[in-house]
């Protein structure tokens, strides 16, 4: 059993990592579990995955309900739990499709912090989809031209973003910064800082 399963996504990570959360009946969310070992005093490592809280232990909560929830502070809907119905099902089993839910309502939710983001030009949105596709065509054919072209990337990359990232230094526009990034203050404050070659902590 994972300790807990999240999504993230290739551009936001971190900023809006997501997962399926539960609610218990008197709305309140439970903490990670700690199941003990067959001998011995020792405790697995805690489990925080919506599966296990099927109340199945006096020390394992029961679930009221699922919903999706994100590191941004997003929630979902609450998806109810009819413990009549799951009876003795496993819950893994029995709320597969709430978890479901949750996953699509939390890809919903990411695609609306993209629409939020800054908008880019489409000549720059087309060049970068027809130079990820030209590299992919090449990877066919040349795996090592490709890492080189990937490699040519970051390098453009760091020489184009120094500026911009000077630019948008200061805590004054950080606020500003990230939401046009989609990302939270920590790592738009790392993003500029690894840009703009500075220390972060600095």
């Amino acid at each position: 059993m994972a300790t807990r399963e999240t999504w993230t996504t290739d551009e936001f990570g971190a900023s809006h990592e997501g997962m399926v959360g539960v609610l218990l009946a008197d709305g309140t969310t439970p903490g990670p579990v700690s199941f003990p070992m067959m001998s011995g005093g020792n405790s697995h490592a805690p489990i925080s995955h919506w599966s296990v809280y099927d109340g199945s232990f006096s020390f394992v909560p029961r679930a009221q309900a699922l919903r999706a929830v994100c590191s941004c502070g997003w929630t979902g809907p609450e998806h109810q739990l009819d413990w009549d119905e799951i009876g003795d099902q496993e819950l893994a089993e029995a709320g597969g499709d709430a978890a479901d839910a949750c996953a699509t309502e939390w890809d919903t939710h990411t695609a609306e912090v993209q629409r939020s983001t800054i908008p880019l030009p489409e000549t720059i949105t087309a060049l970068l989809s027809q130079l990820a596709e030209e590299i992919e065509k090449l990877a066919k054919t040349s795996p090592l031209a490709a890492l080189r072209a990937s490699r040519q990337l970051e390098v453009t990359a760091a020489q184009t973003a120094y500026w911009p990232a000077h630019d948008a230094r200061g805590e004054e526009r950080l606020g500003q910064a990230a939401a046009a990034l989609g990302l939270n203050a920590d790592d738009t404050r790392h993003l500029l800082a690894r840009f703009g070659r500075w220390n972060p902590y600095s």
